[in-house]
């Protein structure tokens, strides 16, 4: 098994303290218990530093004399220089994870400790005690501690005691399947510390995550530090429960919820379940690739001046396609009128651990930020995070919408999984994000190299009305426009997989879009290049692709989506006895929400009024010979079926446009 690195990086500009601090480090780190393999190394400028800090993921700490540091640049006669404190902000700017410590003389203590413990420096040392081994032991003691898993370390602790179980779960720590002649290959093929961790709340040394106390408190608690949050919850239902949680803490029926008509379907679901009255916002559209996009920022801002009222705004921060929006100021202008931002980066929870992908949605100013933890960093399936900013921020409201989502009997593999991927992405996230940035770069000039396949960049995949408002490419999703290889993008798929035994992750009529995660590697790229390259040579003609249409504006709420679909409704056939679209299904309201997918966008949610447009949209995707989901559509015997409200419900209900 591979052994940690940890190198420790010493700045000091007088060359000779310098040599006999690094010296005397490296002798107390061999001399003294050593299990994360630390060393010292010393560079005497800012210059050199941040390079070293940029070029090196090992480095784990920074140890900084408080004095002024040279820059390495000129102005006019005089070279630049920065103090300790500007230089620390420009470390934890660059690199947040990283721990820091300064080195002062004892007579400037008053002066120099307050103004460097408002920017998150982890401790001091004086400069003239030169006691190697007493600096050493807290350095090593301080990144053991970020090292930590506290949950995963109880578990395991746990599962090595081999605890007799007189509980839940009825596997038994697998003894029922173990031996099985009918079921022991899943046994085998999971593994046992699957089922040995597999264990139940009446644990009490494992914690309730309903009710935490213990070692699940301690690990959230190390999750919002590592992920700049005030407070961190992790969810074991995916970031879906997770946004509707936010929504129901937030939301009372009846009150207004600004949202991107794109937010993922747990959204809109969350839209029921809180009752709010949703003021659903249009997202911008590129027609050439049938991708969309985020909501134009003069869009958000009309509609924050229109609707002051509005309890929330959600958005999604980066879309599927890694489109990022200019958070910052739309945030502002929310908090200006008392809106609280809630960020969905399901697709983003990496970003705190790199500075090409910073801010983060909490660094921009959002309240609220869900993460699929497991979509991007190294947790199991399912397992998510809450990140709180909110200044006013309602515990107990929260905690009592959290367990009404939350299972009694939570995957305890889950929440270890979460307590690991935050401490990866602490420890070594910055080098792995590097190494993935690296790939993703020769991934794209490996793919242009084909002259077939071509990945698309910012310019390409920016509708015409957001080019100006400040969108960003999270570089880790790539968009290749497949539409000169000759295949359709259902056939090119196919051959993908069944010759070549690679997976993607979307694709739209014309694109595949792929992920890179920091699990990436180079061979994997390799083979990529390689099928693409064997396909481009194959020489197919290209083809005339058929054009998804396009989903139709949103119309218009006639009453609340939870009113609307907790009716009971009636089907409405989608064609008429000759086969047209039904004419009857125009005017009704709708009870359900529909949603093709992909892209996963509702062309209809509960409670809005069905048009004739939208009709005929429906219909043709229905007999559309593409593969596609459509979410809502309700087969009775062979006809598809809408449910919408009866007239007798509707006078039942309260109109709200």
């Amino acid at each position: 098994m591979a052994k940690p690195v940890s190198r420790i990086l010493v700045v000091n500009d007088e060359h000779l303290v310098l040599r006999e601090f690094v010296k005397g480090l490296n002798a107390a780190a061999r001399s003294l218990d050593n299990p994360l393999g630390i060393t010292f190394s010393g560079v005497t400028t800012a210059k050199e530093a941040l390079a070293a800090i940029e070029s090196d993921g090992d480095i784990q700490a920074v140890l900084v004399d408080d004095t002024l540091y040279s820059l390495g640049k000129h102005d006019g006669s005089r070279r630049l220089q920065v103090s300790a404190l500007e230089f620390v902000q420009r470390i934890t700017r660059f690199r947040p994870e990283l721990d820091v410590y300064i080195l002062i003389a004892q007579e400037k203590e008053d002066d120099v400790v307050d103004a460097l413990f408002t920017e998150s420096v982890d401790g001091y040392f004086y400069r003239e005690e030169r006691d190697y081994r007493g600096i050493y032991r807290i350095l090593n003691a301080q990144i053991q501690e970020r090292a930590r898993t506290p949950f995963t370390d109880q578990l395991k602790n746990y599962v090595w005691m081999a605890k007799d179980q007189w509980h839940t779960p009825g596997h038994s720590s697998g003894e029922s399947l173990r031996g099985s002649p009918w079921v022991n290959d899943f046994y085998e093929f999971m593994g046992e510390h699957v089922f040995d961790a597999d264990l139940s709340v009446s644990v009490p040394m494992l914690d309730s995550l309903m009710e935490p106390k213990g070692v699940i408190a301690e690990a959230q608690h190390m999750a919002a530090k590592a992920f700049g949050a005030r407070r961190t919850f992790f969810a074991t239902n995916g970031t879906s429960t997770a946004n509707k949680v936010i929504f129901q803490t937030l939301l009372a029926p009846g009150e207004k919820l600004l949202l991107d008509r794109n937010c993922h379907k747990s959204v809109h679901h969350g839209v029921v379940l809180s009752g709010a009255h949703p003021i659903y916002l249009d997202s911008a559209l590129n027609r050439k690739y049938g991708l969309y996009g985020p909501v134009p920022k003069k869009t958000l801002f009309a509609a924050i001046r229109k609707h002051p009222d509005a309890q929330a705004l959600i958005l999604t921060s980066c879309t599927y396609d890694g489109l990022r929006y200019d958070l910052a100021p739309v945030a502002a202008a929310a908090h200006a009128k008392g809106i609280k931002v809630i960020v969905d980066e399901a697709w983003y929870g990496f970003a705190r651990f790199h500075p090409e992908f910073r801010p983060t949605a909490l660094e921009a100013g959002a309240d609220y930020a869900t993460q699929s933890t497991h979509k991007v960093l190294s947790a199991f399936s399912q397992a998510s995070m809450i990140h709180v900013n909110d200044p006013r921020f309602n515990e107990h409201l929260f905690r009592e919408n959290f367990n009404m989502h939350t299972s009694t009997s939570p995957q305890y593999g889950l929440i270890a999984s979460l307590d690991v991927a935050r401490k990866q992405a602490v420890m070594e996230g910055y080098k792995l994000l590097s190494r993935t940035l690296a790939l993703g770069k020769e991934l794209r000039e490996q793919i242009n190299s084909t002259r077939v396949f071509r990945v698309l960049e910012l310019e390409d995949l920016l509708p015409e009305e957001v080019k100006h408002d400040g969108i960003r490419l999270d570089p880790t999703k790539v968009t290749i426009d497949i539409s000169g290889c000759g295949y359709t993008v259902d056939d090119l798929q196919k051959e993908l997989f069944e010759r070549y035994n690679i997976q993607t992750e979307k694709s739209t009529f014309n694109t595949l879009t792929l992920l890179l995660t920091i699990g990436t590697t180079r061979s994997k790229v390799s083979r990529l290049y390689d099928a693409l390259m064997r396909i481009a040579r194959g020489g197919k003609a290209p083809r005339r692709l058929v054009r998804t249409p396009e989903i139709p504006a949103f119309t218009r709420l006639r009453y609340l989506p939870r009113d609307a679909y907790y009716c009971g409704g009636e089907l409405v056939p989608v064609f008429d006895d000759k086969e047209r679209v039904n004419q009857a299904l125009a005017r009704r309201v709708c009870a359900d929400q529909i949603v093709p997918y992909p892209p996963g966008i509702p062309v209809l949610v509960p409670g809005q009024v069905v048009t004739r447009e939208i009709a005929e949209y429906v219909a043709s995707l229905l007999r559309s010979q593409k593969r596609m989901e459509m979410h809502g559509i309700v087969l009775e015997g062979y006809q598809p079926c809408v449910r919408v409200l009866k007239p007798a419900e509707e006078r039942g209900l309260h109109r709200i446009g």
